[in-house]
């Protein structure tokens, strides 16, 4: 067996010192047995909080070319990270993770569906907490700072989420994997509600409102 090994370290200063870096590599040489080979490591220095990831990109290229394994030290510490987790799931290629060494294509996705559920409810807080900051009458910026050009890029990211309805896609995605795992409808109905999902109505579902959002066609 053939790895190829990716770590993320958050801050350019852990990724000089190791500190984090080091215990992620000391995962993997404890994973990886004897008579087996750890080809390349690739390790990414960045924010949390940004999309892309050239460093995964690159590793997930030369495992394909090598026909290796993708080798992640620890996927919990990425797990709520929905680019993280979209990326390693269409990308086609072998991978295990050496603290949930169970996981596959189908946990995979439901772990890419809840993560960016979470990251939205997180989103939906702090907007909330704003405005009410907001109605508390605090200062939250200057209307006037805003050019027509920032307007109107917000006018049309409004839009465009109004049409795609984010967390109703992935509420059929999450749907769809229950199902394929033989969930009834009523059964994946209470696990979407206990995640918070709701209907485009705002409503609980039902296994009716459950059946329609799988049989609905992707966008």
């Amino acid at each position: 067996m053939q790895y190829v090994a990716y770590y993320r370290v958050s801050t350019l200063a852990q990724g000089k010192s190791g500190l984090g870096l080091a215990a992620q590599q000391e995962i993997v040489r404890r994973f990886v047995r004897e008579g087996e080979v750890l080809l390349q490591e690739f390790v990414e220095v960045e924010s949390g909080k940004k999309s892309e990831r050239p460093q995964l990109k690159a590793a997930i290229a030369f495992a394909k070319q090598h026909r290796a394994r993708l080798l992640i030290a620890k996927l919990d510490r990425l797990s709520r990270n929905a680019e993280f987790i979209f990326t390693l799931r269409n990308a086609e290629v072998d991978f295990v993770a050496c603290d949930i060494p169970d996981a596959n294509t189908l946990t995979i996705g439901i772990m890419a569906v809840l993560a960016q559920h979470e990251r939205e409810l997180i989103s939906e807080r702090t907007r909330n907490a704003l405005q009410q900051k907001k109605r508390q009458g605090y200062s939250l910026g200057s209307p006037e700072n805003l050019t027509s050009q920032a307007i109107d890029k917000g006018r049309q990211q409004r839009i465009a989420n109004a049409r795609t309805h984010q967390a109703n896609r992935q509420a059929a995605e999450l749907a769809r994997l229950y199902r394929n795992q033989g969930l009834t409808y009523a059964l994946i109905a209470e696990k979407l509600n206990a995640n918070g999902f709701r209907t485009r109505r705002g409503q609980i579902f039902h296994p009716m409102s459950v059946r329609r959002l799988i049989l609905r066609p992707e966008a």
